[in-house]
């Protein structure tokens, strides 16, 4: 894709999508009702490795402690860090018997995923949501983490962190977030574009404003497969009056033309108050003759919703990261490609 496709700012589309007027989410009592935040991080506090989705190689795992440990956290894990079942990291069973150890441990500060993959949907039936919301604790992960980030903060109320996994390069970009977020509890917060991301060369990493404004909502959202596998199940994210961020990695323009639009058909995205979009790292068409360019797809889709949207912000599949707490007030500046988060997700 041509650098300047990323620097045009487009309008709005002709035509109007039509949107499901008789949108209902599943009734369940144990919907949240507030926020719970969990106490913010201090150096010395124990931290848990988990791996709710894919297995990881022991060099992931290795990365992730001298990661934390690098940060004066200490580290624990259990024996089932190293579980493989085909392309899970154990059984259903298994994994969640482990994460909800994490969470049953008194001692233990924050629960991090070593890595995404594929699998945290298949257990969120099964999650003891009473238990994570008695013992509230600092979550963080994004990816495949996302359907464990939203459904327990749907179900609980949960404040979870949509930010690296422990194996993730810990960059001075994301330290600085990782020591403002969770340490600091700074509020407000000012983020920006990461510089490092703005001097790639890769056009996908190049911010657009598909529509300007200001925008100010809860942050709810993660990876687009993610978002669009959950639509129609009980675990759908609650999009209306939200701030949503969404991003994702190696899908081509007609795929994520594909989610989106499953998206917009199936659940109340169009009720958004704003969209955040990450880098779309390895997104980009084969062949631009015979596919519309990521940015057209994603102003195409997003474009008409009347609402802020913005691409390009320094999440996703990408080493320099910000931190988004889910559920906290946070407010989106196209023109400034600023996020501030109006209040801590921690305590």
């Amino acid at each position: 894709m041509k650098r300047r496709a990323f620097t045009k700012i487009f309008g709005a589309t002709a035509t109007a999508s039509a949107f499901p007027f008789n949108f209902a989410f599943a009734k369940n009592n144990e919907l949240m009702k507030q926020n719970i935040k969990p106490n913010r991080l201090k150096k010395g506090d124990l931290i848990q490795l988990v791996t709710p989705a894919s297995p990881c190689s022991e060099e992931k795992i290795q990365k992730a402690i001298s990661n934390l440990e690098g940060q004066g956290f200490r580290v624990k894990y259990s024996d089932a860090i190293r579980l493989r079942n085909g392309h899970l990291a154990g059984t259903d069973a298994e994994r969640l018997a482990d994460f909800h150890s994490a969470f049953k441990n008194k001692e233990v500060k924050a629960v991090w995923c070593v890595r995404g993959g594929y699998g945290c949907t298949r257990i969120l039936p099964q999650l003891d949501y009473k238990l994570i919301r008695q013992n509230p604790k600092i979550l963080i992960g994004y990816s495949d983490v996302t359907a464990l980030l939203n459904a327990i903060y749907q179900r609980t109320g949960l404040v979870g962190f949509h930010g690296p996994v422990g194996a993730t390069p810990f960059t001075e970009y994301n330290i600085q977030h990782l020591n403002a977020t969770l340490l600091q509890a700074k509020s407000p917060q000012i983020i920006t574009l990461s510089q490092k991301n703005l001097e790639k060369e890769d056009s996908s990493y190049q911010p657009a404003i598909i529509t300007g404004g200001k925008a100010i909502g809860s942050l709810v959202g993660g990876n687009l497969c993610l978002l669009a596998s959950m639509a129609g199940t009980p675990f759908q994210v609650d999009f209306k009056g939200k701030l949503v961020f969404m991003e994702d990695v190696g899908e081509k323009p007609y795929r994520i033309d594909r989610m989106l639009t499953q998206l917009l058909q199936s659940s109340n995205l169009h009720l958004a108050k704003g969209i955040i979009l990450g880098v779309f790292e390895d997104c980009l068409p084969k062949n631009e003759e015979f596919s519309m360019t990521l940015l057209e797809t994603l102003t195409e889709r997003l474009g008409n919703l009347n609402i802020p949207v913005l691409y390009g912000f320094s999440f996703g599949h990408i080493q320099n990261m910000c931190i988004f707490p889910m559920g906290v007030q946070a407010q989106l500046n196209v023109e400034k490609m600023e996020v501030t988060l109006l209040e801590s997700g921690v305590l």
